[in-house]
């Protein structure tokens, strides 16, 4: 049976993107560029039958779909496999299928921590289990040969013109093909500088993800702290020694660390259901 882990944002290492796409691509061979790809489920299907072969019956996996009532399937192939293994993590398919990056890589941050924790070192070939399948999008799969044969040919030359007349004017051709080379270029720029916003855009909802998930854990555990103390100070009298040592280290303070006003400490959290640490 599977051994269940609850991780969010702030619990679970704090890979990148980047990072996390590298993690995907070296365990099972894939070639995925993007978080968002994640979205079909694949991925995870193939990782559970690595982590406890049978659980996954590889052959309903639809590998390189681009449909999302197929993407469902596989989802639902991947919540049998859990429920196979005793896995309680709840699965939000309606909002994985949907291809956006907030919620696929909180999923993914979730998978990577349930991975590290039931994985023991096995050899597994993924390409093999998938009949040799490329999937993701940096291994789309070559054009047939003649396909290719005809993006190979020369290009038919035109047909060569009359001199121009004197009278047509020789400068327009080259101002024209000036002006688009300008505009050309221009749109690079601007194709480079809208990938730029995209990159920056998605390093700044990853960060404010891994700043939230901190804050749900600082008030957590500051809750915990919390009700020790309350304990402490109800049996300070009667604890005896053990008590005083535990209200040493509560109120031990460090060098450069100054104690907060009363009205800069943040609430306990309130208790909910829902998530667990």
């Amino acid at each position: 049976m599977a051994v269940n882990v609850y991780a969010t944002s702030g619990t679970t290492e704090n890979l990148s993107r980047h990072d996390m796409l590298a993690w995907v691509n070296d365990c099972i061979q894939t070639k995925f560029a993007k978080i968002e790809e994640l979205c079909s489920g694949a991925a995870y299907c193939q990782f559970m039958d690595m982590l406890f072969p049978g659980s996954v019956q590889v052959k309903k996996i639809k590998f390189n779909t681009k449909l999302e009532h197929e993407y469902i399937t596989n989802f639902k192939v991947l919540q049998a496999s859990f429920k196979k293994m005793n896995v309680d993590k709840i699965v939000p398919v309606d909002r994985l299928v949907k291809g956006r990056f907030q919620d696929n890589f909180e999923f993914l941050q979730w998978f990577k921590k349930f991975f590290d924790a039931n994985y023991d070192g096995q050899d597994y070939d993924a390409i093999g289990m998938r009949g040799g399948e490329e999937v993701g999008s940096g291994g789309k799969p070559a054009r047939p040969n003649g396909m290719a044969k005809l993006s190979g040919m020369p290009k038919r030359s035109p047909a060569p013109r009359p001199a121009p007349v004197a009278s047509r004017p020789a400068a327009r051709p080259a101002m024209g093909a000036g002006g688009g080379g300008a505009r050309a270029a221009n749109g690079g720029v601007n194709m480079q500088a809208k990938q730029q916003i995209e990159d920056l855009n998605a390093q700044v909802l990853e960060m404010k993800l891994t700043v939230e998930g901190l804050e749900k854990e600082r008030d957590f555990y500051f809750g915990k702290l919390r009700d020790v103390e309350v304990m402490c100070q109800e049996n300070e009298s009667t604890g005896g020694d053990l008590v005083g040592k535990v209200m040493d280290i509560l109120y031990q303070t460090e060098d450069g660390f100054a104690v907060p006003d009363e009205e800069d400490v943040p609430p306990p959290p309130e208790e909910e259901g829902e998530e667990e640490y």
